[in-house]
């Protein structure tokens, strides 16, 4: 084995290791936002109820309450639907079947 072989050797693992830790993969950057307002995100579908979100969604009217009196936070992937809901809540009902 050359030494260009164990640097790319070398590399992978690295990767492994960022990935396993859950460091950013090289050239992957993703932003979760640190909060999300979903209260806001149902009023730009029309202001439709807890119940009417949490049933084309996915969520749990329970889960929505929490969110919006402020009890509980989304977690990250949770933030990260909610954030592709916000910004394409048509292509999300269209995947989900619900459109």
């Amino acid at each position: 084995m050359d030494n260009k072989d164990f640097r790319g050797i070398m590399d992978g693992l690295g990767e492994a290791v960022a990935h396993v830790r859950g460091d950013d993969a090289p050239g992957i950057r993703v932003h979760i936002p640190a909060t999300i307002d979903t209260k806001t995100i149902r009023a730009r579908l029309g202001g439709i109820s807890q119940a009417q979100f949490a049933q084309r969604f996915g969520f749990s009217v329970g889960s929505i309450r929490d969110w919006e009196q402020g009890r509980r936070m989304p977690d990250p992937s949770t933030r990260a639907f909610l954030k592709v809901i916000a910004n394409d809540p048509a292509g999300v009902e269209k995947i989900l079947g619900t459109a």
